[in-house]
């Protein structure tokens, strides 16, 4: 029997990187999905694709605006033309992605060539515009973005990464003033590094930041979900989203490989639905391994978005105890001041000090150390400061705390919890430390591989002289079967 399946081009496309992601087909519609259906039934509605890769929402939108307008412009011709000049429009990042959407939307790079679907444009650009564009520098940095100069100051003929929707206007781009009721969009995660290392600097949040600026009734977009926890720059963003109650919708995705399989994007993936003109609790949709549970609440209801909806209880529970935080133990990065490329000894010298490091450990001369010499003399726990896994549920969350003995001290790839004045209190830390419940509640805040002590403020302070087990704290919190099963589904033991 001939095969006759044709796959969709837009589903073959292989990602220019991971922090250019191309979205599918079916994933742009569910977002398309979030918007009231009868805006695609009007012939007024302007949609606005700020961040075009490959040309899908715009095609897909016009594949709605298609069906949605059949009775009012019956004549097909007529209807194509009405939609591509009037109703859908593009800014793309750079020149390459440029001809691909207009590839995608007009079925031609040049929106007046002979086969463009539309019979309507007196210029190659169209509706789906691409503007290169020049970085302003102010002190080594870009004043829109935040690229460094000696990074993105290029020639003309090397991208710069300068996105027109974040360093130019509207009107600059499109040749008009244009309100929109529609922006959507999937932004460039970060600069352009080579690849989607932890320390790149994020750039998604610009995009939605301007997007807001420009006051669509509706804004849809799909972002890393680091910003949770905030950090490197998103902090603003962060405490604005938390708590602006116009985010009706919140589906988040734990594993990001469920949108786009093959990508590494640590902490995950989310997409939302901002209404101008609706406040509310926001309905948010955990997706993991296709299922979904769903719950109305505020964003802001913490400093930090509680992104699993059976969690929020759990971390009540947790609250409503008023304890003293386990965040006051944790030290900063380089607890003793040591960085990782510390000259060590593989055996003890006079005045030499025990280090703990990676790949080794070794001995170190005392006097090395410039951070919390007191400490040295000291029993204390460490436990290292990144810890990143791949694979399926359920998680480890944290590398394995250790005992640190007295005339001991440690590089930064450890942070140190103490210290403590026995041994016995340090292996009862340990016992805390290796629980389930302990581990949850960091993964709560964990959303890369690091794990500043920030990641632990939802923990709780116990009484060290006796050891803990996950049976004691869920006793003590009185956490009910489906919360003990939700944190056990999450947390696999640790040996």
């Amino acid at each position: 029997m001939k095969n006759n399946y044709s796959p969709d081009i837009l589903n073959c496309l292989a990602n220019l990187s991971s922090d250019e992601v191309f979205t599918s087909p079916e994933l742009a519609n569910r977002m398309l999905d979030l918007l009231p259906p009868e805006l695609f039934y009007s012939s007024k509605t302007r949609f606005l694709d700020p961040c075009s890769k490959s040309g899908v929402f715009l095609r897909e939108i016009a594949k709605r605006l298609l069906t949605g307008l059949e009775e009012q412009i019956p004549d097909l011709q007529e209807r194509i033309n009405h939609i591509m000049t009037k109703q859908v429009f593009g800014i793309a990042c750079t020149d390459l992605t440029a001809e691909m959407s207009r590839r995608t939307l007009y079925c031609t790079k040049q929106a007046n060539g002979e086969y463009s679907v539309a019979t309507c444009f007196d210029d190659a650009q169209g509706n789906l515009r691409y503007m290169r564009c020049q970085h302003t520098w102010e002190n080594g940095k870009c004043k829109h973005c935040g690229a460094g100069r000696a990074q993105y100051d290029r020639v003309e003929t090397i991208e710069t990464y300068a996105y027109p929707f974040i360093h130019k206007s509207i009107k600059e781009i499109l040749k008009k003033d244009m309100q929109f009721d529609v922006i959507i969009g999937n932004p460039p995660y970060q600069f352009d590094d080579g690849g989607a290392r932890a320390s790149a600097k994020p750039i998604y949040q610009l995009f939605v930041e301007q997007a807001k600026k420009v006051n669509p009734r509706y804004l849809v977009m799909i972002i890393p979900a680091r910003w949770y926890s905030g950090g490197k720059g998103l902090d603003d963003f962060r405490n604005d989203m938390l708590k602006d109650q116009r985010v009706r919708v919140l589906i988040d995705y734990f594993d990001a490989t469920e949108c786009f399989p093959g990508i590494d994007l640590s902490g995950g993936v989310c997409y939302f639905m901002w209404d101008r003109d609706n406040k509310g609790q926001c309905r948010v949709v955990n997706i993991r391994k296709g299922h979904s549970i769903e719950r109305e609440r505020y964003l802001g209801e913490h400093d930090t978005f509680i992104r699993f909806n059976q969690a929020v209880n759990i971390v009540e529970k947790v609250i409503e105890k008023e304890e003293r935080q386990f965040v006051t133990l944790i030290s900063s990065r380089k607890p003793f001041g040591l960085e990782t490329n510390v000259k060590i000894n593989s055996t003890p010298q006079k005045y030499s000090v025990k280090i703990y490091a990676y790949p080794e450990n070794g001995y170190i001369e005392k006097a090395l150390v410039s951070q919390h010499k007191e400490w040295i003399e000291k029993y204390k726990v460490m436990i290292s400061y990144a810890y990143g896994e791949r694979g399926d549920f359920p998680y480890i969350v944290l590398g394995k705390p250790f005992v640190g003995e007295p005339n001991s001290c440690c590089t930064e790839t450890y942070l140190v919890i103490g210290p403590f004045d026995s041994k016995k209190e340090c292996d009862n830390v340990v016992s805390y430390m290796k629980t389930a419940f302990f581990r949850f509640l960091v993964l709560l805040r964990k959303n890369t591989q690091h794990a500043t002590s920030k990641v632990y403020e939802f923990v709780p302070m116990q009484d060290f002289s006796h050891p803990w087990t996950d049976e004691m704290l869920y006793k003590k919190y009185n956490l009910d079967e489906d919360e003990i099963a939700f944190i056990e589904s999450m947390i696999r033991p640790m040996e």
